[in-house]
């Protein structure tokens, strides 16, 4: 076997701008994720009732509900963030609330059973 090729060592400032890189990543994830949930608020509340033609205030409803998430992601993205920026300023690793894990997980819940519900049930 032909030995493996020896590159440089990977020095502790390679490493730290990785993190940093990967922490921006995780931020514009955020963003993503908000501005997708944004999309569906326009199109559930908007769109949908003029294309389905039926009673407009359950779509209104779960329209208002993806926009209030889109706002809680980038409320939570931004706060996420400067924990992260922070802890690595420190040097040390900054854990994800359990709780906002569970209450984004919760209202995204509810609204994809909403939706699911206005799927199956025609209003």
């Amino acid at each position: 076997m032909p030995p493996e090729p020896q590159g440089p060592e990977p020095d502790a400032r390679d490493a730290t701008r990785r993190t940093w890189l990967a922490a921006e990543r995780t931020w514009l994830a955020w963003w993503r994720t908000a501005l997708g949930a944004a999309a569906v608020a326009i199109g559930v509340g908007r769109v949908l009732p003029d294309v389905v033609h039926s009673a407009r205030w359950p779509f209104t409803l779960l329209g208002i509900g993806y926009a209030l998430l889109a706002i809680a992601v980038l409320l939570a993205g931004a706060i996420r963030q400067q924990r992260t920026a922070e802890a690595l300023r420190r040097g040390s690793y900054s854990e994800m609330s359990s709780s906002l894990v569970l209450w984004l997980t919760a209202g995204a819940l509810v609204l994809a059973v909403g939706s699911l519900i206005l799927v199956v049930v025609k209003l």
